[in-house]
């Protein structure tokens, strides 16, 4: 709701700032306001109720959530920080600067790195007093593929991109660390499988809500590293029938034309998509619009959806070929395991669902009513 406020507004200039509106501004505020005031406000209310709970090791689950607390409210600070310093700035001495994605990548994303590889170690940590030696050795399969992950994906995929690899190593860990977590509540590879089957029948809502959750965080990572660290982008002029390659794909121009629409005119082009190395081809459009009335032209993408991967494509303007022939700039993004930045969070919300859904918690609700 902040960001929006700041782009919606008017405060920054953004390239999502496409209805600049200082009511709107003032409407999202007020909504922020509400928001965040009526949770203050509950707190404030049941602040004299709540009890501190009994003492607990450091290495427990409890010392867990706490880290696991204190790495998300520095992640969201580097954030806030890094949107509103410019602000900042320019409101103290008139200065304007702009805070870009190199900023992030040093503050954000080591904190939430470290985050991430202790979140599988939390589930598996006793309440009140924890044996870290005994997660160590439960994890240590989980640790190890991961390693082994993250090597092949240096090693095969490209080897300049260690960081990348360390990203896919770090998905990896949190989707293992998590099924061994699952795997040592059902006691698999320990017991008989009737015994196995019997404890998943019996294992609570809440405990199925937590893997999902957690291995939903794993799919996302490893659809963020991958699709941020291999994109592949590509840009040419072409005439009809001519081709651009990106990566594995294959982008043909197959025709261009006019067509009118409700309020704009538009140059619509018609593409192929293909494996380089075979495979069915997709046809996919992409246009510009020109609407006359407000002197705008905006570009509508071609979006062919290949299992994990994305591939856009967008029709630029008229330009010379390299055979200096008449066409149009043709620009690709293969965007590969795209989806799996979408799937990630939709298991994570699974789990949510699950959990909310848990009989313990019914239980407790109608037993505090009852009181």
């Amino acid at each position: 709701m902040l960001g929006a406020f700041l782009v919606r507004s008017g405060v920054l200039t953004s390239v999502h700032a496409f209805a600049v509106d200082p009511e709107r501004g003032l409407m999202l505020l007020a909504i922020l306001g509400v928001a965040s005031g009526s949770a203050f406000a509950l707190f404030a209310w049941r602040a004299p109720h709540l009890k501190g709970g009994a003492m607990f090791a450091p290495v427990s689950r409890e010392g867990a959530l706490v880290l696991n607390n204190v790495f998300l409210t520095a992640a969201c600070a580097t954030v806030l920080l890094g949107t509103l310093y410019p602000l900042i700035l320019e409101a103290i001495d008139g200065s304007a600067i702009s805070v870009g994605p190199p900023y992030f990548a040093l503050t954000f994303v080591p904190l939430m790195a470290v985050a991430l590889l202790i979140l599988p170690a939390g589930p598996l940590l006793a309440w009140k007093r924890g044996d870290l030696r005994g997660v160590g050795q439960r994890l240590a399969v989980a640790a190890g593929l991961a390693i082994l992950i993250a090597f092949a994906g240096w090693a095969v995929f490209e080897p300049k991109k260690a960081l990348s690899a360390a990203g896919i190593g770090l998905g990896a860990w949190l989707i293992l660390g998590t099924l061994a977590e699952l795997a040592e509540r059902l006691r698999l590879f320990r017991a008989s499988l009737p015994e196995s089957l019997r404890r998943a029948r019996g294992l609570p809502l809440g405990a199925w809500g937590t893997t999902l959750a957690h291995a939903g965080l794993g799919v996302f990572v490893l659809g963020a590293v991958v699709e941020t660290g291999y994109r592949v982008e590509a840009a040419r002029a072409l005439a009809p029938g001519q081709t651009i390659e990106a990566g594995k794909w294959a982008v043909r121009l197959d025709e261009v034309r006019i067509v009118e629409g409700p309020n704009y005119l538009a140059e619509q082009g018609r593409l192929t998509v293909t494996l380089r190395d075979g495979g069915a081809p997709q046809s996919v459009t992409a246009e510009r619009r020109f609407f006359p009335t407000g002197g705008q032209t905006t570009t509508e993408v071609g979006l062919d959806f290949r299992g994990l991967d994305d591939v856009y494509v967008v029709l630029g303007e008229r330009g010379r070929t390299a055979a200096d022939e008449p066409g149009w700039t043709v620009r690709v993004w293969w965007n590969p395991w795209a989806r799996l930045i979408f799937l990630g969070p939709t298991i994570m919300a699974l789990g949510g669902l699950l959990s909310l859904l848990d009989r313990r918690l019914r239980l407790g609700v109608n037993r505090k009513s009852a009181a």
